[in-house]
């Protein structure tokens, strides 16, 4: 993707929340994260509007491929699927917690790849 785009797309698409609530302690194996965004986003095979969503490990404990996106109160699940592991590239904000693809105008932007809050390894999404 070339730089200007995604530093368009990134400052275009800025989200307002981030954080990471403690499951038992310190310890969040599950990788929960918080994220609201202002606008329409999308993963594969579903769009998501605006608002607050969990990302996290659905099973963290046997295999961490399969991320699972819920709704905020965990009533909704929008999304279950493989990913595959993905570093962190070096111009990346080291606190960005996803990262977007391009789309066309008046289209959702795809999210690529989300990283834990604190991590250097995260998640890419498999778009077929």
């Amino acid at each position: 993707m070339p730089r200007k785009s995604l530093w368009m797309v990134s400052g275009v698409l800025l989200f307002a929340l981030a954080t990471v609530p403690s499951v038992s302690g310190n310890d969040n194996a599950a990788k929960t994260t918080y994220l609201t965004f202002s606008q329409p986003m999308r993963l594969p095979g579903v769009a998501l509007g605006s608002g607050t969503y969990i990302f996290e490990l659905a099973n963290p404990m046997t295999g961490a491929d399969v991320v699972r996106v819920m709704s905020r109160d965990r009533k909704t699940s929008y999304f279950q699927g493989f990913t595959r592991l993905v570093e962190r590239r070096r111009h990346l904000d080291p606190d960005a917690v996803v990262s977007f693809g391009e789309s066309a105008r008046g289209s959702a932007p795809p999210i690529t790849a989300w990283w834990p809050q604190g991590e250097s390894t995260g998640r890419a999404f498999i778009y077929r």
